[in-house]
């Protein structure tokens, strides 16, 4: 009996691309039908409750929170995975309320010592590079930033699936200040807003392959040095700055840590990872630890 026939692997993939983002645009325009506050906290518990657990995300924030945080009792394991599940939730649909989210964190009054080196440095025309990791929701601080006056470029990782990827772009851009895409077709846009004086953010918290090997939360990982590299290339402040999520769930305390010095690349890098390991561990259910921070290169 001859075996049925099977799609390509190619046309597979599309058709998997395509369906979860039937899927992904069809939970987006649900949730922008209910009121803001009423939507962010669905989509959270959505997240939580069935997309994560189903995609696997739950089980992975586990495994690296026993492998990171053995000193935590199980309990509380699932505590922070469900709480990191919950943010995202959150974070994704807050970044597709691209009239309501904006408007809100316009509302946010920025603190910390980078915020006056920011405004310095644009008075006098100097680059900065503001760095993060995937905690709170980043676009929150971005959003303040640019209702401020400042124009915040982004720099963000190209989706796997194309169908999602096409309106994700949309959601960044309608933030403020221009986006541009990693590697070579993004890279002369993003050093040209830079020389000319721009602020970029950049998220630096992801397991790169072959990249330096430092320490984050106590363990090895892999980090680029890339927005230190480019700190010191075009004389740029490299600050730190973080969107803290608030009890409410809604609201966020924006801030912009002091400029890491001008050293060299890894000990800057280093720097930035101990600044986020510190707000990780205040705040562990603000980071995304679903990612696979922690493996070896493939």
């Amino acid at each position: 009996m001859p075996e049925p026939a099977t799609a390509p692997p190619a046309l597979g993939r599309k058709i998997g691309h395509y369906l979860t983002n039937g899927l992904a645009v069809g939970i987006i325009r649900c949730a922008l039908a209910l009121p803001y506050e009423t939507r962010v906290r669905a989509v959270g518990a959505l997240m939580r409750r069935v997309l994560g657990p189903a995609a696997g995300y739950r089980r992975r924030a586990l495994d690296n929170l026993a492998r990171i945080r053995p000193d935590l009792p199980p309990d509380r394991h699932r505590e922070i995975a469900a709480g990191c599940l919950d943010n995202a939730g959150r974070t994704f649909i807050e970044n597709y309320s691209h009239k309501d989210f904006p408007a809100r964190m316009a509302g946010i009054t920025p603190e910390g010592p980078g915020l006056t080196a920011l405004e310095d440095a644009a008075a006098r025309g100097r680059p900065v590079i503001l760095v993060t990791g995937h905690f709170g929701n980043y676009e929150a601080t971005r959003a303040a930033l640019v209702a401020r006056g400042h124009d915040i470029g982004g720099l963000y990782r190209d989706m796997k699936n194309p169908y999602f990827n096409a309106h994700y772009v949309k959601t960044m851009e309608a933030f403020g200040g221009p986006v541009f895409p990693q590697g070579r077709r993004g890279t002369a846009g993003f050093v040209r807003h830079l020389r000319d004086g721009g602020q970029l953010v950049l998220l630096f918290d992801q397991h790169v392959q072959f990249a330096p090997i430092l320490d984050f939360m106590g363990a090895p990982a892999r980090t680029a040095v890339s927005a230190a590299e480019l700190a010191l290339r075009y004389d740029a402040l490299l600050i730190p700055f973080y969107s803290i999520r608030q009890p409410d769930g809604v609201s966020f305390r924006s801030v912009l840590e002091a400029p890491i010095p001008h050293s060299d690349p890894e000990t800057m890098t280093q720097a930035l990872n101990d600044s986020l390991s510190e707000r990780v561990r205040a705040h562990p259910e603000q980071w995304f630890w679903v990612h696979r921070r922690w493996r070896p290169d493939e």
